[in-house]
């Protein structure tokens, strides 16, 4: 007697049917095989032979919810791999269980989620940490260790941490440096709710799906979220990430029918505020849930290990502490002299003091203009073009 033949419906062509969680892992794959590059649910299809677009659709979904990937663009809807894709991704590629002797043993379990990060456990850096974009960051010393082991351990407790200091003094280098898995979100005073939590879009089939935006994602994935220019950001819009920072750790998603989101372990709030900035506010409200407020200031030092050159350097100092005096507004950071050196190697020094003098606020710039003339034996202008060739 023969044994009737279990009936499936392929999903497209010779596709057979899948194991629950194996879709998304296929789709996983795609996106970590490159990871640089966004994709739609459609070109995602194509490339897993013709898959269903609106199956994809959902995986993708899925897989931005819990961190394994991330949405860079609304219209169309398009997604990239994130730093959690490829363990998602490793699923794809196990072969299935061969068939074995009648025993009693578990049912095979469904692919799973990512797992949630956690705080890595703490070890003093000792040396130069490199940066999730490649670039190299030498950690500073932050009560008596460095800072970003003092990161880690705030994290470890719990306690949220403000980085404040004027532009360039390097907060989101540290940042990125302690929490290589974190998410961003850049501040200023057009982000809205739905920059936070989410919002409907509108996918390739013309269906329309809730996609999660960074503070859920973070959430969800147990990874540090840092706010970037909080302080440009309107209260009211800062407001909804409060209740994930205190004892709570869960948000309403009022936009996505009430939906609640509690915090993995790992969750973490770092935030960056440039006290000098036109429209940064720091409200009593968005302090207090800072506990730990961190002045970054510009590492002259540093400058100098870096091969900066002295004279710009010299400059950078004097002008430094006659701001701090009260005396101008504005003095070079690490980041203008980091550029300074690029732009002499390209033009010459000559012409980077001259770009040095050009970027001052217009009310300091005879005083830069001063300090660039006595650090440098000579005088210098703005950079400008000249008459034609």
């Amino acid at each position: 007697m023969t044994t009737p033949a279990t009936t499936s419906t392929p999903t497209t062509g010779t596709a057979t049917r899948l194991r629950s969680g194996e879709l998304r892992a296929m789709v996983a794959r795609v996106l970590a095989d490159d990871s640089g590059t966004g994709m739609t649910p459609r070109v995602v299809a194509a490339k897993l032979g013709g898959r269903s677009s609106g199956a994809v659709g959902n995986a993708l979904k899925v897989l931005a919810e819990c961190g394994a990937a991330e949405v860079v663009m609304t219209a169309p809807l398009t997604y990239r791999a994130t730093a959690t894709t490829a363990v998602v991704a490793a699923t794809a590629i196990t072969p299935a269980p061969t068939p074995a002797r009648r025993t009693k043993s578990p049912a095979p379990a469904a692919v799973p989620e990512p797992p949630t990060p956690k705080p890595a456990v703490t070890a003093v850096v000792t040396g130069p940490v490199t940066r999730p974009n490649g670039l190299t960051y030498h950690p500073r010393l932050l009560s008596g260790m460095p800072d970003v082991t003092a990161l880690h351990r705030l994290r470890e407790a719990g306690v949220a941490a403000l980085m404040y200091g004027p532009p360039g003094t390097g907060k989101t280098s540290v940042v990125e440096a302690a929490f290589p898995d974190l998410i961003t979100v850049q501040g200023d005073g057009d982000t809205t709710v739905a920059d936070f939590v989410g919002e409907y879009t509108q996918t390739d089939d013309g269906r329309y799906v809730f996609v999660h935006g960074p503070l859920v994602r973070a959430m969800r994935a147990g990874v540090p979220l840092f706010i970037d220019d909080a302080t440009l950001i309107p209260p009211t819009v800062l407001a909804v990430v409060y209740p994930a920072m205190d004892g709570r750790r869960q948000i309403v998603v009022k936009a996505n029918g009430g939906e609640v989101v509690d915090a993995a372990d790992g969750f973490y709030v770092v935030a960056g505020h440039n006290p000098g900035v036109h429209g940064a506010i720091l409200t009593d409200a968005l302090s207090s849930r800072f506990s730990a407020q961190i002045q970054v200031s510009t590492d002259y030092d540093l400058a100098t290990q870096l091969k900066i050159d002295k004279r710009a350097v010299k400059v950078a100092r004097n002008l430094a502490t006659r701001q701090a005096k009260g005396e101008i507004g504005w003095a070079p950071q690490l980041r203008e002299l980091i550029a300074f050196q690029k732009i002499a190697g390209v033009l010459g020094p000559e012409a980077a003091a001259g770009n040095l003098v050009g970027i001052a606020p217009e009310e300091d710039r005879s005083t830069v203009a001063a300090a660039v003339r006595d650090s440098f034996g000579t005088t210098v202008k703005p950079l400008a073009l000249g008459t034609r060739i």
